[in-house]
């Protein structure tokens, strides 16, 4: 607990603009928009780039999820919906300190395959809708392409709109940029 107010107050400001972007993407999940195309995955994928513990940048994205959960309602894939965020998170950590439009992309790009993924075999394995064998399992992973492709083009529009929109924000307000960090650490996100 010691370390997670000791990122906190290291810099407040950017610490509260961060959990603000990260509850307003996850709002947006209740207004009316195409199936998958959300900006979950980008949220969680900004959240593991961007918060100096590692902690903080797993839990931020899900906490603000379990909220709009709480509206949106909670279903029996939730723990497959939830692990494939975490995943994507941790996928953030590998650009802290590198980013690049080229980097994010590609981490967008596998955002979305982890979350295809793990969210259809969740489908496979707990809906019953498809034959517990290696063909029922495929079976499941091409009857899940049409939302891939919107899926796919949610996370790459909504993580150029909060990795470029924050990019942005940093550069006109200074404050919010995040402290150098020390020799052999992550850098302070």
């Amino acid at each position: 607990m010691t370390d997670l107010l000791k990122n906190w107050t290291a810099s407040p400001k950017r610490f509260g603009v961060l959990v603000l972007i990260v509850c307003l993407a996850a709002a947006s999940r209740l207004i009316p928009h195409p199936p998958n195309v959300t900006p979950v995955a980008a949220l969680a994928l900004f959240g593991g780039a961007h918060f100096a513990d590692r902690r903080l940048a797993v839990l931020v994205p899900l906490a603000a999820l379990v909220a709009s959960d709480f509206v949106i309602g909670f279903h029996e894939l939730v723990p497959f919906v939830y692990g494939g965020f975490a995943l994507i998170a941790v996928l953030g950590f590998w650009l802290r300190g590198r980013r690049s439009a080229g980097r994010i992309t590609g981490a967008a790009l596998g955002g979305s395959a982890v979350f295809f993924l793990v969210s259809n075999f969740g489908v496979w394995l707990l809906l019953g809708t498809y034959p517990m064998t290696p063909a029922g399992l495929v079976a499941c992973y091409v009857a899940g392409l049409p939302y891939f492709w919107n899926t796919l083009l949610g996370d790459l529009v909504f993580t150029g709109v909060l990795f470029g929109g924050f990019a942005l924000l940093e550069r006109a307000v200074p404050a919010l940029q995040a402290a150098p960090s020390p020799a052999g650490a992550d850098a302070a996100a």
